[in-house]
């Protein structure tokens, strides 16, 4: 298994968050602090009361996921660190991030299990806004021999998510995705990984996963940096 160069083009470098010198940008000390392992469900990595493995919701009204895993919550200070990687061009953050995502339980056998890592791609519009797709270079940092970023598009701009109530999400990203088609025979019967930064509603990816089981994907796995989480779900 590839494991991303904690020092990419950080080197000396101090903890981001600790401040502590000399320190790989995010420091194993703050990693273990900040990004405790939890129980989580297993197909929309909401955090659940041991010993369940899949939330009432889920098991209801079952995801397009087979797995879904997170390296955290979304909260302090992780926030504030993905705002920095994805709006102010630190794509040198990919590499630490990558290293906090394998940190997760269950995520480098999912990783090594995998025939294809595939980025949420960005629309043009925001991908030209910001200059790089912050989803890809996260795949290319965890594992470059399996990460394409060409196996899955993006066929119209769409309003940001986070502008959208949690009713409208999935209905705007409705036909926003698809398989490449010179490369859709690649997929059949695989185990692809879906990487993302932050996972919210979920539509995003459940979107994305529609497509590719409807290409024939066997096994479809969501990796994410980062879940939101419901006021109160600590």
């Amino acid at each position: 298994m590839h494991r991303p160069d904690r020092t990419w083009g950080w080197l000396p470098s101090r903890c981001s968050i600790c401040q502590a010198w000399p320190q790989a940008p995010l420091c194993d000390h703050c990693i273990s602090r900040f990004a405790q392992p939890q129980n989580r469900c297993l197909t929309c990595a909401l955090p659940l009361h041991a010993p369940a493995t899949v939330c009432g919701v889920c098991l209801k009204d079952p995801p397009p996921l087979d797995l879904c895993l997170t390296a955290t919550a979304y909260v302090w200070p992780w926030v504030g660190l993905i705002a920095e990687f994805k709006f102010q061009q630190r794509a040198g953050w990919a590499g630490p991030l990558a290293t906090l995502m394998l940190s997760a339980p269950g995520v480098e056998d999912t990783l090594e299990a995998a025939d294809w890592l595939v980025p949420l791609p960005l629309s043009s519009a925001r991908l030209a806004e910001r200059g790089f797709n912050q989803s890809w270079l996260l795949a290319q940092a965890l594992c470059p021999s399996k990460a394409d970023v060409h196996l899955l598009l993006r066929t119209r701009d769409t309003p940001a998510q986070h502008t959208l109530p949690r009713s409208e999400r999935l209905g705007n990203l409705a036909d926003a995705f698809a398989v490449e088609p010179l490369r859709a025979s690649q997929l059949r019967g695989k185990k692809v990984v879906l990487i993302d930064d932050v996972m919210t509603s979920g539509a995003s990816l459940h979107s994305a996963a529609h497509v590719l089981r409807q290409a024939g994907v066997h096994h479809i796995s969501a990796l994410v940096l980062a879940r939101t989480e419901p006021l109160g779900a600590h």
